[in-house]
């Protein structure tokens, strides 16, 4: 369960003092909760291509070199995709007798049948290439198409409803119905299966039911979109606890693909203790919940305070589905199977690597994180009022340009200040001690990294979702224009 750009804050058991998630805070109370969990990227494509093939994304080419330490997804007319020498955890479990289905957002390419989900080991697909961002006119830019494996079934804001202005929609119902119907249809089969559910909801502009409509404390769309989301996953849980032979043979984690869009204000969520959001390498743009549920496996009410990452689900998945993986590649995941089943603590010596684009911003090993690069909010973005860190700014840390610490890095000590505010003196014998091992760490991995093709350069209108696979059967093909390659350029 990939949750989109929900907050480490949000959950009643990281300390949201309005307790809107009721039930992932039972999961927590039943299964292990990751304290020190992280995305792959402080940005949804990225961090979604370093969970899937277990390689951080300056591995698995999901990064762009136009500008220096720029973050990268896959907008609409985004011509890169999934590399197709990188190897998906869906497609090892395709191999075996597993069936597996992604519901909601796939954002890892759209321009070549090679990144659609269904050739990358998805038997089944319900969902959209990308997100459900505001309508367009279908003249500059198409609306974003919904698909049922691969045929596209209708467009966002056309056929498939959402009320812009008053931020409603069903989808989340439709994603939640998805997913039980796919559950009770393996089980009755008696097939293994791997469902990857991503759904946008939670992505600014977010949108709920109308029941659950002012049900929030927070009287804002983002939480009462929460609330509907608790209980979309109550229902999926208890499908899988009504099925006698998957209640206790059903392995599920919980987390978000990064941090809280703090930039959408009241319709975002909750970065909790830590500084900034999504976008950025400060622990609010990493730092994840994450719940890990299996009875009778896991023992209820652990708490993991150890680094762990979205990479190290690869192996975890494919310990548990007992699969071997390709020996041919460096991953950056560690089987957390023993640290679940047994609470052991082998991720105690697990080293965190906070990438923007294709620098190495910062490290963290242990209690302590170095930054040797900081940038939060660029000027161009400030002017129009966007901002990643509204209301925290820290003098030489949320610094508006790209900037160079790497001759005296700036250390910090995560459990004394989760919030990055005080750094560390660099005269004390503290700072030079762990200064030193983790430059130690640092010059290792750069050593050994042989980063990937950049898939992220190059954009084109053409390749924005005119028509779409399956677009003639609905009678909705939209004209496309001529290809004009260019190198791709956002601010952030």
């Amino acid at each position: 369960m990939l949750m989109d750009d929900m907050g480490w804050g949000d959950l009643g058991v990281n300390g949201d003092p309005s307790r809107e998630t009721p039930y992932l805070d039972r999961l927590a109370a039943e299964g292990m909760q990751f304290t020190d969990f992280y995305a792959g990227s402080p940005l949804c494509s990225p961090s979604r291509a370093a969970l899937l093939t277990g390689r951080l994304p300056i591995r698995n080419g999901f990064y762009t070199t136009n500008i220096h330490a720029r973050n990268s997804y896959i907008p609409q007319e985004m011509v890169g995709g999934i590399s197709r020498s990188e190897i998906l955890i869906s497609e090892l479990l395709a191999k075996t007798n597993y069936r597996n289905k992604i519901i909601g957002k796939w954002h890892l390419g759209h321009s070549k049948s090679e990144y659609y989900p269904w050739n990358r080991g998805f038997h089944e697909f319900f969902g959209s290439f990308g997100i459900h961002s505001n309508p367009h006119d279908n003249v500059k830019m198409p609306n974003v198409p919904l698909f049922r494996n691969d045929k596209m079934i209708g467009r966002y804001y056309e056929n498939i409803l959402i009320d812009r202005k008053n931020q409603q929609s069903d989808i989340l119902k439709n994603f939640t119905q998805e997913a039980i119907e796919f559950i009770q249809q393996e089980s009755a089969k008696g097939n293994p299966f791997f469902l990857y559910w991503t759904p946008d909801t939670l992505h600014a502009p977010t949108y709920r039911s109308a029941e659950f409509v002012g049900r929030s404390m927070k009287n804002s769309s983002y939480g009462d979109a929460l609330i509907q989301m608790d209980h979309s996953i109550q229902a999926i849980i208890e499908t899988i606890r009504n099925e006698p032979c998957l209640q206790n043979n059903t392995f599920v984690f919980f987390t978000s693909d990064n941090g809280p869009a703090l930039t959408s204000r009241a319709d975002a969520g909750r970065n909790g203790p830590f500084l900034c959001g999504k976008q950025t390498t400060f622990e609010g743009g990493f730092r994840e919940p994450a719940i890990a549920w299996w009875p009778t496996k896991i023992a209820p009410g652990t708490i993991n305070r150890h680094i762990s990452t979205h990479m190290d689900l690869f192996l975890t998945i494919a310990t548990i589905a007992q699969i071997s993986v390709p020996d041919d590649r460096h991953y950056d995941s560690n089987d957390l199977t023993k640290v679940m089943f047994n609470s052991s603590h082998e991720n105690q010596n697990a080293s965190m690597f906070y990438y923007r684009g294709d620098t190495l911003m910062a490290i963290r090993h242990g209690s302590y994180k170095a930054h040797y690069w900081t940038f939060s909010t660029p000027p161009e973005e400030l002017r129009v009022g966007i901002n990643f860190c509204p209301g925290q700014n820290v003098v030489n840390l949320t610094t508006s340009q790209l900037t160079n610490h790497t001759e005296l890095p700036l250390l910090f000590h995560l459990y004394r200040d989760p919030a990055e505010r005080f750094a560390i003196n660099p005269k004390t014998k503290e700072y030079k001690e762990n200064i030193k091992i983790l430059n130690k760490i640092r010059d290792e991995h750069q050593r050994q990294l042989k980063p990937g093709k950049p898939e992220l350069n190059y954009c084109d209108q053409a390749v924005m979702s005119w028509s779409p696979p399956g677009c003639e059967t609905i009678n909705m093909c939209l004209p496309i224009p001529k290809s004009s390659p260019y190198l791709c350029e956002w601010p952030h």
